[in-house]
């Protein structure tokens, strides 16, 4: 038996109408999305830890969560774990033509703008004739915005220059400063606002060559990095963070960046 039928066999164990765990004959695809996000998220966090010990068994409950899917079509007579396998394989041969046809390409910029003719001609297939069909509404905000800007780049809406992807990000601030300004605040247009400098800082991000997701996680790293060595610095103060003052807590942050630029 292959690990691989094993894990299959678990599975449908599990789900059986008589003999299986009620917890898991209780769950439908809805139930289980929650835990396929969680699932994902915890890859990442062993992959960005470069703990690959943790990276196996996490992939492994990612792995779990495919299997799940796969069982529950199968008993309604979708499609099964072989099928979901079939077509991934498909998918991969027929936007790989360089590997599995006669296409030639020098370079893996070539090799992604084949990749998006194809998806292009995939999407006219399926009656999805708008470039932004199929990004998935459940990305990531930061992660939907820099897919939905590189789609309409693709059809050349986009610009070519630095500078007024700049100025937008400067007008953007404007407005939300101008609605954060009023005497009587609006927050349902401040928030409006907001999404649009959000927005307008992902493009900026995606024109110098990044990924504004990839960016705040590591910023988000780095604050909470900078913040556990303030919180140790003022109890080796003898104070707790709540007695801090503000300037307190300044003088021994400026202290740890003044120490990491060494």
């Amino acid at each position: 038996m292959t690990a691989i039928d094993r894990l299959l066999g678990i599975m449908k164990t599990l789900r059986d109408p008589q003999k299986g765990c009620p917890w898991d004959r209780e769950q439908t695809f809805t139930s289980i999305a929650p835990y396929t996000l969680e699932e994902t998220y915890e890859v990442l966090d062993a992959i960005s830890r470069e703990d690959f010990d943790d990276l196996q068994g996490e992939l492994g409950d990612l792995l779990f969560q495919v299997v799940f899917y796969a069982q529950m079509a199968q008993e309604e007579g979708r499609f099964d774990f072989e099928a979901v396998c079939q077509t991934i394989s498909d998918k991969l041969e027929r936007r790989h033509p360089h590997i599995f046809g006669d296409e030639k390409v020098t370079d893996s910029k070539e090799v992604l703008a084949n990749w998006e003719a194809i998806k292009t001609r995939e999407r006219a297939g399926k009656e999805q004739h708008s470039a932004l069909d199929d990004i998935p509404r459940a990305l990531p905000a930061l992660m939907r915005a820099h897919k939905i800007q590189k789609r309409c780049s693709n059809v050349g809406f986009d610009w070519k220059t630095l500078g007024p992807v700049l100025d937008k990000v400067h007008e953007e601030i404007d407005e939300v400063m101008h609605e954060a300004n009023q005497a009587v605040i609006d927050q349902q247009k401040l928030e409006e606002e907001i999404g649009d400098l959000l927005f307008a800082t992902v493009n900026l991000s995606r024109h110098l060559g990044s990924k504004a997701e990839t960016a705040l996680q590591k910023a988000n790293d780095k604050f909470e990095r900078r913040f556990r060595q303030v919180e140790q610095i003022i109890v080796d103060q003898g104070l707790q963070m709540q007695e801090a003052t503000l300037d307190q807590m300044e003088a021994a942050w400026q202290q740890i960046k003044a120490r990491e630029s060494v």
